[in-house]
């Protein structure tokens, strides 16, 4: 273990989300992957797992027990389900680890609404209190130095970063807002279901959880928050068969008439210096297969002089900006370093 590296802990790391956060942490300058557990698979090779990083990762899996990970590490990153981390957040906390969540769990400041949407329980006041909304090119500066983020939702890393700038300005009617976004199948994590199955999903395109998806009150809670309002969206997810990516379409009326390119320039003067969302050309629409791979946020405009409406397409890899990506960019920013460390990935295309 190198002395001048921060050592990083994954819990869930058999899953999609921690088996990303191991391929981009491998290429890291500042942190080393210390230590890796598994409730259901401890005890044996993370290689047995993911074949894939045979030689390159040899660590063996471990029982998640905090005062030992507090030997290891120095942060943990939580690729865990919803309900794992409320309990596991404050245990963490107790010994001195920085936590970085990717479950939902430390999302939505009121544990009421938190409880009606995931069905379990919430963490508790305080520990949700001291938990930060990490949205990097929103929040950034909240993140610094703090012991605890909670990573957004991957719908919402897509809608939000669409979304804020225009609400923000008063450019739109929040309560005119409707997303229609579609999601690869690596969205629905590692587990077999018939939701995800092969001949299920293949050759079709499926809407589910229609007006009852779970990320609906968290991109509703920072809508709320930016318009200094309360903000109701109509939020439609479909499944398509592809591996990663998100494309979420975005339609809301506007308050004054706006040109596309006005919206161009209003995006990328609000996210001037942020290395990781790219606002696209007049008449040029964003694809999911120029982000994968990559922690990069890419968006798109049209705003409709007939309807008085604007669209805004914004597209993400699920696995990276979605999840991984912009946990090791919070890590970034908690510590103080460059946002972009690590993270300087070319899109795989075609």
């Amino acid at each position: 273990m190198s002395k001048d590296k921060i050592k990083a802990a994954i819990v869930g790391a058999t899953g999609y989300g921690g088996a990303e956060l191991i391929r981009l942490l491998q290429a890291h300058p500042q942190v080393e992957v210390s230590c890796v557990l598994s409730s259901s698979s401890s005890g044996t090779p993370l290689s047995a797992s993911f074949p894939h990083l045979t030689d390159i990762v040899e660590l063996e899996l471990e029982q998640i027990e905090p005062a030992k990970i507090k030997a290891k590490a120095d942060v943990v990153f939580l690729a865990t389900p919803a309900g794992v981390s409320a309990e596991l957040t404050p245990k963490l906390l107790e010994q001195g680890l920085k936590v970085i969540d990717l479950s939902g769990d430390l999302r939505l400041k009121d544990g009421a609404v938190y409880e009606k949407w995931y069905k379990r329980p919430p963490a508790s006041e305080e520990v949700l209190a001291q938990a930060v909304y990490g949205l990097s090119e929103v929040y950034g500066e909240s993140v610094v130095g703090r012991a605890a983020i909670s990573n957004p939702g991957c719908f919402p890393t897509a809608t939000l970063l669409g979304l804020i700038p225009a609400v923000k300005a008063g450019w739109i009617d929040p309560a005119t807002i409707i997303i229609d976004a579609k999601t690869g199948v690596s969205g629905a994590g590692r587990g077999t279901g018939l939701g995800t199955h092969y001949s299920e999903i293949n050759e079709s395109v499926k809407a589910y959880k229609v007006n009852a998806h779970q990320h609906i009150p968290e991109i509703e809670q920072v809508l709320g928050e930016t318009a200094g309002q309360e903000v109701v969206v109509t939020f439609t997810t479909h499944l398509i068969p592809m591996t990663r990516g998100i494309l979420s379409t975005m339609y809301a009326s506007v308050n004054e008439k706006r040109s596309t390119q006005e919206f161009i320039d209003l995006y990328r003067t609000f996210y001037a210096g942020r290395p990781f969302v790219r606002i696209r050309d007049n008449g040029v629409m964003p694809a999911t297969k120029e982000v994968s791979g990559s922690n990069y946020c890419d968006i798109g405009f049209s705003a409709d002089e007939r309807t008085g409406r604007v669209t805004i397409v914004s597209v993400i890899d699920n696995m990276v900006k979605g999840a991984a990506g912009q946990a090791i960019q919070n890590l970034n920013l908690m510590m103080g370093w460059d946002e972009a460390t690590g993270l300087h990935f070319v899109p795989m295309y075609p």
